[in-house]
């Protein structure tokens, strides 16, 4: 071992949750080491996940409408998608944010090391690199490894076979082009490698897309994309075979068929990564689904030791370790900080967006809550038929007791964007008759969320009230 390093907090990873708790710890007047095995920090969000592919899915969606444009007048002669401009412009984007936070290390005076860190003791890391290994004393540390995308147990190696990481790089634009979950990150690639030219098939174990939020929520986007891919439902990989023409696929289920792909994409879950970080030497075990179990101010069963992010429950999504990152920075350095969100929402940056927060349909039947529903058509919304963007739903659910939001979900343009509302209703204890009796902007989007209140309430007027109301079980 080189030398040590004494500091007061310690944080393993460099991602979205490594690097908040390591800022807002520094904000709070803690010294604070900061280790990334990676050259930069950002972690799979800003390098291989959330950054290059929101980067991708503007320039795809930008593209489509731009061929759509002949409704509006709008005809652009020879019309085409540059792959290596859009490779150096999504390259740009992520070094300008990843030079954004090395700024924000330096001014804030924290130690950043380069290498792999595991623990020896309850009070050291050891942190490797290609010329040695460096000691970090720490009072308390915090474990923000993040995760790895899941591999198909069937697949063998081969570079035409992907996950999320080599999708992004832009590698080629097969003509045949599986992929793998018809979740999150298999949508938003699906948008981009068909913007880009390949012809894509999509197959998805459960029943429907976006198997985490309500059918009729995710219906819209199934509408809109069914007839630009081949999307089969109830279906899974029976054997994949590497073969010089090709990637053969048998496919059993809901579809069976065997055929030849030029690439596939494997988009089924992410793994957290716990491995070799040293948590025998502080009597940590990960869970069956090889996460860290913590309390609301995010300790381990470990006083020194906190964990953050995708290596704890919940929703394998930055902004859960952003949220947790301060959190657990707070209760270090002493103050009464929880993490207990009312409810976390998702968002699938597809085209139309699909977002949702809180309770479904189905999680509400199962727990026995009785709802009542309310949705809002978007052919009913002028703003949304003014944009092109009729094809879309917003729904809510209250409580039938008593008239609290238990969860939305909207299906639409700029859904992501206008979740938030429902997520704040959440948190706050909003009822439908408050939200319905909120003074929203028109014409404007964000009216179809109060019209789903409305329709509840049965003070709607851009539609016929339902009677007798709607209440599910």
């Amino acid at each position: 071992m080189e030398h040590a390093i004494e500091t007061d907090l310690a944080v393993l990873g460099g991602g979205p949750g490594g690097y908040t708790a390591a800022f807002r710890a520094a904000d709070l007047g803690l010294a604070v080491c900061l280790i990334e095995q990676g050259p930069r920090l950002g972690g799979v969000c800003l390098h291989a996940g959330c950054m290059p592919s929101k980067t991708l899915l503007h320039a795809a969606a930008a593209f489509e409408e731009a061929r759509a444009g002949e409704v509006y007048g709008l005809r652009f002669d020879g019309l085409r998608l540059d792959i290596a401009a859009l490779r150096s412009h999504k390259i740009k984007i992520v070094e300008q944010l990843a030079g954004g936070l090395d700024s924000l290390v330096k001014a804030r005076k924290i130690t950043r090391i380069t290498g792999r860190g595991r623990f020896v003791d309850d009070q050291t890391l050891v942190v490797d690199d290609p010329e040695g290994s460096t000691g970090v004393r720490f009072g308390q540390a915090i474990i923000a490894t993040g995760s790895r995308p899941a591999p198909l147990a069937c697949a063998p190696r081969d570079p035409r076979i992907w996950d999320s990481t080599d999708a992004l790089a832009l590698p080629a634009v097969p003509p045949r082009l599986l992929i793998v979950g018809g979740g999150i990150v298999g949508l938003e690639m699906a948008q981009v490698y068909h913007a880009l030219g390949a012809g894509i098939t999509m197959i998805e174990a459960e029943p429907q897309i976006i198997p985490a939020a309500d059918r009729d929520v995710v219906q819209p986007l199934f509408l809109q994309v069914k007839n630009k891919y081949r999307i089969w439902t109830g279906t899974k990989v029976a054997a994949m075979t590497a073969r010089a023409e090709g990637i053969e696929v048998a496919l059993s289920g809901g579809t069976e068929t065997t055929e030849l792909f030029d690439a596939v994409l494997v988009a089924v879950g992410r793994r957290p990564n716990l491995e070799d970080i040293g948590l025998e030497t502080l009597g940590l075990a990960p869970d069956r689904q090889g996460r860290l179990a913590v309390d609301a101010r995010l300790q381990t069963a470990m006083p020194r030791i906190f964990a953050i992010g995708d290596v704890t429950d919940g929703p394998m999504l930055a902004h859960k370790a952003i949220h947790q990152g301060k959190v657990a920075a707070e209760a270090i350095a002493g103050q009464p900080a929880t993490f207990a969100p009312a409810a976390i929402p998702a968002v699938a940056y597809t085209h139309p967006e699909v977002a949702w927060v809180g309770l479904t349909e189905r999680e509400a039947a199962r727990q026995g809550i009785v709802c009542a529903k309310g949705k809002f058509p978007w052919g009913a919304s002028g703003r949304a038929l003014s944009a092109g963007a009729g094809n879309g739903v917003s729904k809510a659910l209250f409580d039938a007791a008593d008239g609290r939001l238990l969860g939305a979900g909207i299906c639409g343009l700029n859904a992501g964007e206008l979740i938030h509302e429902a997520a704040l209703a959440l948190e706050t204890g909003a009822t439908a008759e408050t939200i319905a009796r909120t003074v929203h902007a028109h014409p404007t989007l964000a009216e179809t969320f109060a019209g789903a209140a409305g329709a509840v309430c049965g003070s709607v007027t851009d539609l016929l009230p339902a009677r007798p109301r709607k209440r599910t079980q």
